[in-house]
This record gives C-alpha cells, sequence and structure tokens, in this order.
C-alpha cells in the first residue's frame, strides 16, 4: 500500500519516516518529495508498505501524531491522476 504523510517538518528526512513506520511493519520505501530547484523538503512524503494490513495499522497509529514537533497527516495515497499537458508556447489567443 502507498501511504501518503502530508505535514511533515522540514527537518524530516526519509530515515525518519523509515523508522516511524517500521514501528508497524516492514518498509518497502519511504520518500521525502523535494523542490527540484532548491532541494528543500515540500513538507510531505510517501511510504510504502507491502503488507496492507501493517500498513492499515500504521495509517491508524501515526495520524496526528507529532513527528520531529509537527503532528503528521497519514492516509492511503490516492492513485496519481494524469494532468493535461500544457502548452509552454505562449500567444495562441486573441486579445
Amino acid at each position: 500500500m502507498n501511504i501518503y504523510v502530508g505535514n511533515l517538518a522540514y527537518s524530516v528526512t526519509e530515515d525518519d519516516l523509515r523508522n516511524a513506520f517500521s514501528e508497524f511493519g516492514s518498509v518497502t520505501r519511504a520518500t521525502v518529495i523535494t523542490d527540484k530547484f532548491s532541494g528543500q523538503s515540500k513538507g510531505f512524503g510517501f511510504v510504502e508498505m507491502s503488507d496492507n494490513s501493517e500498513a492499515e495499522a500504521a495509517i491508524r497509529g501515526l495520524n496526528d501524531k507529532p513527528l520531529n514537533g509537527r503532528n503528521i497527516k497519514v492516509n492511503q495515497a490516492k492513485p496519481r491522476e494524469e494532468r493535461p499537458a500544457r502548452s509552454g508556447g505562449g500567444g495562441g489567443g486573441r486579445w
């Protein structure tokens, strides 16, 4: 199961996420989403757990609980929606 983790303190690392969630079971992957230019955390991430019952226990056990000083929001990640491609060509419409 892929789990969304929001309201992360900017100091939270992937190891912090892995350690918090591993108390509930086996963590396949832990990722903190960062800005591609500055490298700073965007304040959310994802944790992947192979066992759904362990993942559900982690969601119940960690949602609204503090991690590095902030109460995190934890829930099952929704599938990423396909966004329409942006045209970067400017102009096209008449003013």
